[in-house]
């Protein structure tokens, strides 16, 4: 009795977007839609942009304007660039490699003269 194979065709280097973004896009774009929604609250009710109520507006119109502004932003930029430049906004900065360490005051390795 023989096996039958059946060929699986897989991809596993596909790059998974949507619109041209990444997952990672597509939430900050979600997050956006619920900031914008709760910043239009605390405005008002009354509170209209172009006919519809402003937190209608806050929270389609900015987000849907967000997307074709997150596609220019990242073209050419390689894959993960904007979390990479949100990391690199909360990461502690090394300004200068050559500068004295304010809190390191002894010597770090045993033996090392001290300047």
């Amino acid at each position: 009795m023989s096996l039958d194979l059946t060929p699986v065709h897989r991809n596993l280097n596909t790059k998974v977007s949507f619109l041209g973004l990444e997952f990672e896009d597509l939430i900050l774009v979600l997050a956006l839609a619920a900031l914008m929604n709760l910043l239009a609250h605390f405005v008002g009710d009354t509170a209209h942009v172009l006919g519809m109520p402003l937190n209608v507006f806050m929270e389609f119109v900015v987000p849907a304007l967000a997307v074709p502004f997150l596609i220019l932003f990242k073209y050419g930029r390689p894959r993960g660039y904007l979390t990479d430049l949100v990391r690199s906004f909360f990461s502690p900065k090394a300004w200068c490699a050559l500068e004295r360490d304010s809190e390191l005051t002894q010597s770090y390795v045993a033996g090392e003269e001290e300047e």
